[in-house]
């Protein structure tokens, strides 16, 4: 009776620990390319937790930041491949992929941060996010790297004129390239982890991107002067491998695409609350800022040639329904 009794026990002990022996947690690895400073890395690990906290600790984001797994175009093709399960990029690192996302990128797209999140949050951005499936990747949310300005080493930036010879950083976007094209300087592509060593062996002059990223990547070091030309915006999707995202509960899917339109959310407050600190502290470490250049002289170099150069090939639909955006 003792030894029945025993191994009832011991088979109801076992029924007891099978759920908790299964109850380990989903790990998702994530890479991104900023510094732990940045408002897209902070964003992340709020992103983590929420995830973690609504799936009770049933989803675990690890999160791997400064080119940890490799720079912006190894990350990406790693979430293809499912070698990596997340990935934040710029837009631009999608449009070897997509070429119809150079549209975001077009200098002077959107006449402010709110119109552009009306964009990316509608029907348009949906749209685009939903193409991702095609390239084995699910689109969960647009985050941003927000406007970019530009910094160099060699001269204030006031006018168009201004920006000639100057080796400036871009991204691989081809209205990117061709607007510093039309502007008289030379536009060299290159992945953000390999900026700053170029800046300071002199390969580079300058480079562009929000006085937040500037700051957080310690470009001030290396970097004399900065003008707020916001010329682009940049977005930044949040992408998950798309065999892995099917393989998740529908529950947990949920969690992870609403925690991710969130988290955006999270992320576009913190930069609208910290870029004017950013400005002051890039002064405090001695650099030279141009608060108003001439946008005007900018805008009419780049702006009608640039949408050409992307209707040519993509037609005018798209940019229509951005610009009917208000």
């Amino acid at each position: 009776m003792k030894k029945r009794f025993f191994a009832l026990t011991l088979a109801v002990a076992g029924l007891l620990a099978a759920p908790l022996a299964q109850a380990a947690p989903i790990k998702l690895r994530l890479a991104h390319s900023s510094s732990e400073a940045d408002s897209q890395h902070i964003a992340l690990v709020h992103f983590a937790e929420r995830v973690k906290t609504r799936s009770n600790g049933e989803l675990e984001v690890q999160i791997f930041g400064n080119s940890a797994l490799g720079n912006d175009n190894t990350v990406l093709s790693g979430t293809r491949g499912g070698t990596i399960d997340m990935v934040l990029v710029g837009n631009p690192y999608y449009t070897g992929l997509m070429p119809v996302l150079n549209v975001l990128d077009l200098p002077y797209l959107f006449t402010d941060a709110q119109q552009a999140y009306r964009v990316l949050d509608g029907e348009v951005g949906q749209k685009l996010l939903d193409q991702f499936e095609q390239f084995q990747l699910k689109g969960l949310a647009f985050w941003e790297v927000g406007f970019r300005s530009l910094a160099n080493n060699k001269r204030a930036v006031n006018k168009a004129e201004d920006l000639r010879g100057l080796k400036i950083r871009t991204t691989p976007n081809p209205a990117h390239i061709r607007a510093f094209q039309l502007l008289g300087a030379n536009p060299q592509p290159m992945p953000l982890s390999e900026v700053y060593p170029a800046l300071e062996s002199g390969a580079l002059d300058g480079h562009e991107n929000p006085p937040i990223i500037m700051l957080a990547t310690k470009m001030h070091e290396v970097q004399k002067h900065v003008s707020l030309t916001r010329h682009a915006y940049t977005a930044m999707p949040l992408s998950m491998n798309k065999a892995k995202f099917d393989r998740l509960s529908a529950e947990h899917q949920a969690i992870l695409r609403e925690e991710a339109k969130a988290a955006a959310g999270f992320q576009r407050e913190y930069n609208a609350s910290n870029e004017a600190k950013a400005i002051e502290e890039l002064r405090s470490h001695g650099v030279q800022v141009v608060e108003t250049p001439d946008t005007d002289s900018l805008r009419a170099v780049v702006q009608e040639e640039t949408r050409k150069l992307y209707t040519d090939k993509h037609g005018d639909e798209l940019l229509k329904a951005i610009e009917a955006t208000q």
